[in-house]
């Protein structure tokens, strides 16, 4: 059976949509409910309260969540007035709503910044829906979606985007135009959505605010000023998202409740941290209502399906991992670990029961290695799955016992295209699975190629593993069939301008039950 699963708590049942998400079929062809108007229609609101745009996300075959926030003052708190305010909301099988199927009302809550998440279920699946919000007598942009594919659906074709790493200081959200043109089925987003920095009066474009965010409003305000990038809300708009966060939601290579600068951040101060800027991203991302945060605790990892065809196993690389290794031997360690025991537990199941014919891996960071010292000799990144050698190691290990493998990363604003070795030290060694380290949207804007080629190539000989390693702003596309995957490292020539012009720097393929990838 399709699903999303993941352990979840009493305290995070809380539903906010009030039961509309399992309202049945409207049986009048009328756009909106009349007693629901009418109660809207009682709340005054300010103008342009849907600033923010529409997202849907975490398809199931019979269900989608859509999201909005009513926002009209977005970069100062919202703007909102101090009430609840019922949102209409509804779900149509054609682009002019003129075929409802399913509709209701959501309550948009003050202490959840006016967001509004409906759990919509009772859909068809693999079927195209479109949808949109009115809220004192405002209506909504019109957002596309897509369910899942029936539980049993075992041929047809998955194509997902993957992205990472959206700094708006660096650079404009460029590649998500050409991301909206190719038109994937979903958007798979690994990480830093948000960048916690100050602002620079010498960025492309400048963060709001005057420092980094600590509060729940300051948290809020930097999510919507990236909302308000047009080519970001026009990719919301048009396919489903499954999301997963990293450290920049936060705080830098921050661990567990370990700051990146606890001589600076208390404890008690970071976890007031954690605890408002995991309110805000829930406030901001399409996620179900077992994502509403416990205080400093949020449950992002999850599972879904697409048919028979892939499962997505998505992980959260953050919360449960030991603070980073400061030494190589500190890597080694057999006690560090990324994923925490009842995770790591829940990711071997998922891999060893799927019935899926492509399991795909959503990690934060990087996991092939990464050896940085030329010749005799490691030097590896320690926040990435380098730092935590023997949970990874393990886990390469068990990937001999689960078909088709697959790791989608993101965090290090480089194209880092790789097989999976089932031990680095050694370049005979098996391949057990292969992973595409996604580039960034915008991070680092626009790098010296040159200089880029210069200080990495040299690497090449000590990471053999490497396929395609570059440094130009874009995202990957995959398209997903039983007999392999096809996949394209989309790129565009500026982030620092509104407009780019977009290429395919390489194609690459992985075969079904060949571990491993290798250049088209």
């Amino acid at each position: 059976m399709t699903r999303v699963t993941g352990p979840v708590s009493p305290d995070r049942r809380r539903f906010l949509t009030a039961g509309a998400a399992v309202l049945g079929a409207a049986a009048s062809a009328q756009l909106w409910l009349p007693s629901t108007a009418a109660h809207a229609a009682e709340t005054p609101l300010p103008d342009g309260v849907f600033s923010l745009g529409v997202a849907s996300g975490d398809p199931l075959p019979d269900g989608i969540v859509l999201w909005t926030r009513l926002a009209p003052d977005p970069l100062n708190g919202g703007g909102m007035p101090d009430a609840v305010v019922p949102v209409e909301w509804e779900l149509a099988e054609d682009e002019r709503c003129h075929k409802p199927v399913r509709r209701g009302v959501a309550e948009a809550r003050p202490e959840y910044g006016h967001s509004v998440h409906v759990d919509v279920r009772g859909l068809r699946p693999g079927r195209t829906y479109w949808y949109r919000f009115r809220a004192g007598g405002q209506l909504s942009p019109t957002g596309r979606t897509r369910t899942a594919p029936h539980p049993h659906s075992r041929g047809g074709s998955l194509r997902v985007a993957l992205a990472s790493c959206q700094n708006w200081q660096h650079g404009y959200f460029t590649p998500y135009a050409d991301m909206l043109a190719q038109d994937p089925d979903v958007v798979l987003f690994v990480g830093d959505y948000i960048y916690e920095s100050s602002p620079s009066a010498t960025a492309v474009r400048r963060h709001e605010g005057k420092g980094e965010p600590y509060t729940l409003v300051q948290y809020r305000n930097r999510y919507a000023q990236y909302r308000t990038d047009p080519d970001l809300a026009a990719m919301h708009a048009n396919a489903p998202w499954v999301v997963t966060f990293d450290d920049h939601e936060v705080d830098n290579d921050w661990a567990g409740e370990i700051p990146q600068d606890p001589d600076k951040q208390s404890h008690d101060a970071f976890v007031a941290r954690l605890t408002a800027a995991f309110q805000a991203y829930f406030e901001h991302m399409p996620v179900r209502a077992t994502a509403v945060p416990n205080g400093p605790h949020i449950q992002m990892y999850r599972r879904l399906d697409f048919g028979r065809l892939a499962r997505f196993n998505v992980l959260d690389t953050r919360q449960f991992r030991s603070d980073q290794a400061t030494t190589q031997a500190g890597a080694q360690d057999p006690s560090m670990t990324m994923l925490g025991a009842g995770q790591k537990e829940w990711l071997l199941d998922g891999l060893h029961d799927s019935p899926a014919r492509w399991n795909l891996i959503a990690s934060q960071i990087m996991m092939a290695e990464t050896d940085l010292l030329l010749g005799e000799g490691k030097l590896w990144f320690y926040d990435a799955w380098d730092g935590y050698q023997t949970e990874r190691n393990a886990l390469l290990e068990s990937f001999q016992d689960v078909r088709n493998p697959v790791v989608l990363s993101g965090d290090r604003h480089l194209t880092m295209i790789s097989d999976l070795k089932l031990d680095f030290a050694d370049p005979d060694s098996d391949v057990v699975g292969a992973e595409f380290v996604g580039t960034s949207i915008s991070s680092n804007g626009d790098q010296d190629q040159a200089a880029f080629h210069a200080q990495w190539d040299p690497l090449m000989a000590d990471n053999p593993h490497w396929k395609v390693i570059d440094a130009h702003r874009g995202y990957h596309l995959f398209d997903i069939r039983r007999d392999g995957i096809d996949a394209q490292v989309r790129v565009v020539d500026t982030v620092l301008k509104q407009q780019a012009t977009a290429s395919t720097l390489a194609t690459l393929r992985v075969e079904s039950d060949e571990p491993g990838v290798n250049l088209a």
